[in-house]
């Protein structure tokens, strides 16, 4: 049995979606480094076609058995010539390391199979998010490559790992 489901985002995602992409915490670990206006991820969420090949990127509500959101999941940065996409997660801090990331991904590697057709996934985790590595190297990603001064946070430079998965 399924430990979380995936959907798409709908209105009633506006205060969690404000939350996760205003939360400065994350942005060392991604391209966001503004806030982000409800009136904007408003528009986001209304603008969005849920179409891989329109917006290059599909974004999912991650919900918990109760139909709880517990997080994100983002398959994004897709290259329709070489199909590939880039994976990203976020779990909601309270509802970390309960096993909601790993199931959330395990489906997106579905998915990414059985649905988009693609021939490969990877991420960009810091070298210093041990527990990303680990939960992307559980669900057989595979680290490549390390990258020297990848991640900035405002201070220092941080390296990052890219980790992919060959889906067929």
């Amino acid at each position: 049995m399924k430990h979380v489901r995936l959907r798409a985002m709908e209105p009633e995602d506006l205060d969690m979606l404000y939350r996760i992409e205003n939360d400065s915490q994350l942005w060392d670990v991604g391209a966001t480094n503004v806030p982000y206006s409800r009136y904007l991820l408003h528009e986001f969420i209304s603008n969005a076609t849920g179409d891989i090949y329109t917006d290059r990127q599909v974004r999912l509500m991650i919900e918990n058995e109760d139909g709880a959101v517990v997080g994100i999941a983002d398959v994004m940065n897709f290259d329709p010539r070489h199909l590939r996409a880039e994976v990203g997660i976020v779990i909601e801090r309270a509802c970390r390391r309960q096993g909601y990331a790993t199931d959330a991904i395990r489906q997106i590697i579905d998915y990414s199979r059985t649905v988009l057709h693609l021939h490969q996934l990877f991420a960009f985790v810091g070298c210093d998010n041990p527990a990303s590595v680990e939960l992307f190297s559980k669900v057989g990603f595979t680290r490549e490559a390390e990258l020297k001064d990848w991640l900035y946070d405002g201070k220092d430079y941080h390296a990052a790992v890219i980790m992919q998965y060959l889906l067929n």
